[in-house]
């Protein structure tokens, strides 16, 4: 598929800030990336340091959207830019604000992991999420790396393993519910393993998302609220 051409103008300045935009959002995007890395691994380690460490650098990630957000700004009113630009620089706001919630998560997950590592409880609670938070992760790298290259090819086999982790929550929560059941000793804990869970299950949807918008960017195409196979038959039609 043709990519779009992101700061291609006679203008060498307009060129410049809209690559710094771009290389902003993928700098926010790995900072957001390694945030849930690290949470669950604080999570699964019971490293306290490690969860305090992610908490800390949500304060970076929500710096860069402001900035990103002041930049898309500053071009919409003194370029007024037309077009795929204009697109561009709509979506990116909209892009950064999904990854600022993710990483908003991600301190979730960090928050919630040091609270059950100073839990005693009868089970042991550290693999239950492991598969699931794989498929998010490399969900949200996929997407980044879609629009690193304006390209959106993979954009339906991201936003299709949303139903696996949809799948793969509710797994969870029945395992949950199980020994919650078995043991009402187990509640307190299980309750907060959910809330981990849910938080997984929300960043998946903002990886998602974040395809949606840059089918935006590229194709001119509003597809938030399309069905998978809509959504599947609207890039097939584009590709013809």
């Amino acid at each position: 598929m043709e990519s779009s051409k992101i700061g291609q103008h006679i203008s060498e300045k307009f060129n410049k800030d809209m690559e710094d935009i771009r290389d902003k959002v993928l700098i926010m995007g790995g900072l957001v990336e390694r945030q849930l890395e690290q949470a669950m691994l604080a999570y699964t380690t019971c490293d306290g340091e490690l969860a305090d460490q992610v908490i800390k650098q949500d304060s970076q990630v929500n710096a860069l959207e402001m900035a990103i957000d002041y930049e898309c700004s500053e071009i919409i009113a003194t370029r007024q830019p037309t077009a795929v630009d204009l697109r561009f620089l709509i979506a990116t706001i909209k892009i950064v604000r999904e990854l600022e919630r993710a990483g908003d998560k991600a301190e979730r997950i960090a928050q919630m992991g040091i609270k059950l590592c100073d839990m005693e409880g009868p089970f042991n609670h550290q693999h239950e999420l492991e598969h699931m938070s794989n498929i998010i992760m490399e969900m949200l790298h996929l997407a980044l790396d879609s629009f690193a290259r304006m390209n959106i090819d993979h954009v339906a086999d991201i936003t299709a393993r949303d139903a696996h982790v949809n799948r793969e929550y509710d797994n969870v929560l029945r395992r949950l519910i199980t020994r919650m059941m078995e043991d009402p000793r187990n509640i307190t804990r299980a309750l907060d393993i959910v809330w981990i869970a849910r938080a997984l299950e929300r960043v998946g949807d903002y990886a998602c998302n974040v395809c949606e918008h840059l089918v935006y960017i590229v194709k001119g195409e509003d597809v938030r609220h399309l069905t998978q196979q809509e959504l599947e038959a609207k890039i097939r039609q584009q590709q013809q």
